[in-house]
């Protein structure tokens, strides 16, 4: 007697986590960029195609190997990268984030590419689980800026003897530096505009369906749990997304102007910190309020500003004055951290440096930076430095003309 063969059949909830899934694993598979993630041992969980086309592998290939011993595992000079100084390892397993685009990534084949690649860490129930990292070749972007450096090194070579033809190049390299910034400012609104448009919609659709799904397995305790973990999971990416979205283009100074989007940064900086900020802000009833491009240059300014505080100084306090005349904005920014000295600022490796130089002589102004004992202010706050003794003074002039 012969047994009559056995149906499977999936139940709603088994069918709506394939479906949930199937769209998941779309929404990784659709971005131009390589995702993966790690678990707490640095061992690959998944990892999309793009990210494996862009490492040489097939996803399958990647799945459970360490992704550091695999595509991180040397420095672009090919000495070796031990484990325990990988930037993605250090910052998640102390539940932090990391962003780094100075650094390699290995193909299979043994080659390499210029990676800039970020890493959130994944938490459940409070607890870190692993790390989600993003990564994109940028050796195209690497090679031009070397390009571009390159040319005003060669330039400035030549500023003895030919004086003034090297005075026409380097506004020519100016003129294309801010095209370079203004390319720059479009992209990242054009990507954050897409990252909005696509992916957050998508992500709201997600939610959407899983809040559908717990309504009709309220009664299934494991499957109720399981959908809310999975609604916390995408509010973090929501919120990881519009992060980014910030990062790239913050919507502040579009909408409300750039005083708006300065008493932004500075309130995102001290939380983010935990520095104490001295601030005044001193703005002219008649003043003209930067816009367009020029409103973005001393956005920027101001952030890097602010970043090398962040990253460098180890300041214990900071201050901050922003005025804005009918003639002109300035900005100013000093810590009481350890300074830098003159030839680590003159660096042509300085690029944050140059590159806050460089967009303020585009429109005519002026950064000055003074890291030394009892330094002279720069006629924005005569005062500011009169109880310290060492630190960093970077201050920022730039001639306003209204309607320009």
């Amino acid at each position: 007697m012969t047994s009559s063969p056995q149906i499977n059949t999936l139940s709603d909830a088994d069918s709506d986590a394939i479906l949930l899934r199937d769209k998941l694993t779309l929404l990784l598979d659709s971005t131009g960029e390589g995702i993966y993630g790690i678990d707490l041992d640095g061992l690959c969980t998944f990892i999309n195609r793009a990210g494996a086309e862009m490492l040489g592998y097939r996803v399958e290939q990647m799945l459970g190997k360490n992704m550091h011993d695999l595509v991180h595992h040397s420095h672009e000079n090919g000495l070796h990268y031990p484990e325990e100084d990988c930037p993605i390892l250090k910052a998640f397993r102390k539940g932090e984030s990391c962003r780094v685009d100075q650094e390699v990534f290995w193909r299979a084949d043994g080659s390499f590419f210029a990676a800039e690649y970020s890493s959130y860490q994944i938490i459940d129930a409070g607890a870190v689980r692993g790390a989600v990292i993003t990564f994109s070749d940028i050796s195209k972007r690497r090679l031009a800026e070397e390009q571009l450096q390159r040319a005003k090194a060669e330039l400035e070579l030549r500023v003895a003897e030919r004086t003034r033809e090297l005075s026409a190049a380097l506004r020519q390299v100016r003129e294309l530096s801010a095209h370079a910034h203004s390319v720059r400012e479009d992209e990242r609104t054009r990507i954050a505009r897409e990252i909005h448009d696509e992916l957050g919609s998508l992500l709201v659709a997600l939610k959407l369906d899983v809040n559908w799904m717990s309504s009709r397995v309220a009664d299934r305790e494991p499957v109720a749990r399981k959908c809310a973990s999975m609604n916390r999971l995408i509010e973090l990416a929501v919120d990881n997304v519009g992060r980014i979205i910030t990062d790239l283009r913050p919507s502040i100074l579009d909408h409300q102007g750039l005083i708006a989007a300065l008493e932004w940064q500075v309130q995102e900086f001290s939380e983010a910190t935990e520095l104490p900020c001295e601030v005044e802000f001193d703005i002219a009833p008649e003043a003209f309020v930067p816009q367009g491009t020029l409103a973005t240059a001393a956005f920027r300014i101001f952030q890097e500003m602010l970043s090398n505080v962040a990253q460098h100084s180890q300041a214990s306090e900071v201050k901050i004055a922003v005025r804005l005349s009918p003639s002109h904005l300035q900005m100013e920014v000093e810590d009481n951290g350890i300074g830098a000295s003159t030839a680590a600022l003159a660096s042509p490796t300085s690029y944050g440096v140059m590159g806050m130089r460089e967009r303020a002589l585009h429109f005519g102004g002026a950064l000055s930076i003074m890291s030394a004992p009892d330094a002279p202010g720069c006629g924005v706050q005569e005062d500011i430095n009169e109880d310290v003794k060492r630190g960093t003074l970077v201050c920022l002039s730039l001639p306003l003309h209204p309607g320009g």
